[in-house]
């Protein structure tokens, strides 16, 4: 399916791996130009390789910054005035109790999961508006409706991120602007395999995915970790103008996770 991004250009913070990577590597294939983000130049300068490697004819830029920080953002808008496309996918979790959790840990978890998509999207959502056209695009999660009890500083951020969404796209009412979260359920990048092998160190990879499923995540229907480009496919999606009408929405793709119909 051609999604008509031939002329756009997407910025996807923390592009450098993960879902990020894979979500860069969706738009490149639909020929949008994407602006590959990390916080070092080896991270970027691998991310656009890896990618090239796989479609040689990507239209990639690079962009170094820490858009966790507010000088971070600043760099990024004062390098990339304008975008078409912005997918704030930066965000960051920790598995840890809630009476362990501090101060320290809630204040550094807002500023990079919340702080980074709001300063980004205060900039590029505006002109997105002046112009009449443009996506904003927030990668939530399905703990922002499953809050989930070892990561309880984490699902706040991730359900505050629905309400700054649905808030900011009240603003692009009569324009062709859309601005959406999507819920991806437990999908598979290596932060995340990383994090279900803490859990379960006596066993194998294969095994330790069945058993994070099964235990921590009964209620899935598919009953398996998602693939980070299955997430990816999505996004281009509700990026293009084939998704012109989807405004407002909070998008789950969570393998059926959450108990809900709506």
């Amino acid at each position: 399916m051609n999604l008509g991004l031939d002329n756009k250009t997407a910025l996807v913070s923390a592009s450098s791996g993960g879902i990020g990577l894979e979500i860069a590597l969706a738009l490149a294939k639909e020929n949008a130009t994407v602006i590959i983000n990390g916080r070092t130049e080896k991270s970027v300068a691998d991310a656009i390789a890896n990618i090239k490697q796989q479609f040689p004819g990507a239209k990639l830029k690079s962009l170094v910054a820490d858009i966790g920080t507010k000088e971070g953002c600043e760099k990024t808008i004062s390098e990339i005035p304008e975008v078409d496309i912005l997918v704030n996918n930066l965000g960051i979790y920790e598995a840890v109790g809630f009476f362990e959790e501090t101060d320290e840990s809630w204040f550094r978890i807002f500023e990079v999961n919340i702080m980074s998509g709001v300063r980004l999207s205060r900039h590029y959502a505006k002109k997105m508006i002046e112009k009449g056209t443009g996506r904003v695009i927030f990668i939530s999660s399905e703990s922002a409706i499953n809050p989930a009890p070892e990561m309880a500083h984490y699902s706040a951020t991730k359900t505050m991120q629905l309400a700054i969404s649905r808030s900011l796209a009240e603003l692009t009412k009569g324009t062709k602007v859309t601005v959406n979260a999507i819920l991806p359920g437990s999908t598979k990048t290596e932060g995340v395999a990383k994090f279900i092998q803490d859990i379960f160190p006596e066993l194998p990879s294969p095994e330790a995915e069945r058993a994070f499923v099964s235990e921590n995540r009964p209620t899935s229907l598919i009953q398996r970790l998602i693939n980070p480009s299955e997430i990816a496919d999505f996004v281009a999606f509700v990026a293009s103008e084939k998704a012109s009408a989807i405004n407002g929405a909070a998008l789950r793709v969570d393998g059926g996770i959450v108990r809900s119909a709506f």
